[in-house]
């Protein structure tokens, strides 16, 4: 058995053991959290998925209305007219070999990469590198593009990818604890629904099998996932 401190402890008494609805684990995680620092308002759902089927592996990208509360740092992989475009849109870093050599000599210092469909033969050699971080762009959440405009300014409003990992869990940051009520709420519920969109046809049984809420160091708070869509609530 883990050991919590006095400030988790404490937290945890605040939690009945039972489901809660999610505008209750809304006010109930705000209250929760202890650190001194702003903390991340994270959520883990359970999908009813078998990640090592193909067709029912789940992952995408979505723009949360109220953002995440951090701003990321956007590099871009372009050449040409196109290294302008992502300057003027607001990318943190652009270039081409140059960027791919600064990154295999162990630079990473952002925290998401884009790139031009022409660019992907290049790089294509930091697959091993990129990848095991996730920062690898991907046509699938929209960071291999020629629309760079677009995908910088999404990523810089509150983009967040997610992706199940082996045992069909998701877990996604919906907001700062300092954000109102009805901030988390409604990144919660665009979370939610957009995982309901993605349902993959392959997937039998309960979709949605457990929805847990929680702040960077507190306790989990369990979210009733039979009512966690913003649409039918």
């Amino acid at each position: 058995m883990p050991k919590f401190g006095k400030k988790y402890q404490e937290a945890a008494k605040l939690l009945e053991d039972k489901v809660y609805e999610a505008e209750e684990a809304v006010d109930l995680v705000k209250k929760t959290a202890t650190a001194k620092f702003d903390e991340t308002v994270e959520v883990a759902v359970k999908l009813g998925v078998d990640p090592k089927h193909a067709d029912q592996q789940v992952r995408g990208a979505v723009v949360l209305p109220h953002g995440t509360g951090k701003t990321k740092r956007v590099l871009v992989f372009a050449k040409g007219e196109k290294v302008k475009e992502a300057e003027a849109a607001g990318a943190d870093f652009v270039g081409a070999d140059d960027l791919v050599q600064k990154i295999q000599g162990g630079w990473a210092d952002f925290d998401v990469a884009v790139a031009t469909p022409d660019m992907m033969g290049t790089v294509g050699r930091l697959g091993k590198i990129l990848g095991p971080k996730g920062l690898m762009p991907n046509p699938k959440v929209g960071t291999v593009t020629l629309d760079v405009t677009r995908a910088i300014n999404e990523i810089k409003a509150g983009k967040i990818e997610y992706r199940t990992d082996k045992a069909g869990n998701i877990h996604a940051p919906i907001g700062k604890v300092s954000f109102d009520s009805e901030k988390l709420l409604a990144n919660f519920h665009t979370l939610i629904d957009t995982l309901i969109k993605v349902k993959p046809a392959a997937a039998k049984g309960q979709y949605m099998r457990s929805i847990t809420m929680s702040t960077t160091m507190g306790p989990g708070i369990k979210v009733n996932p039979l009512k966690a869509s913003g649409k039918t609530n």
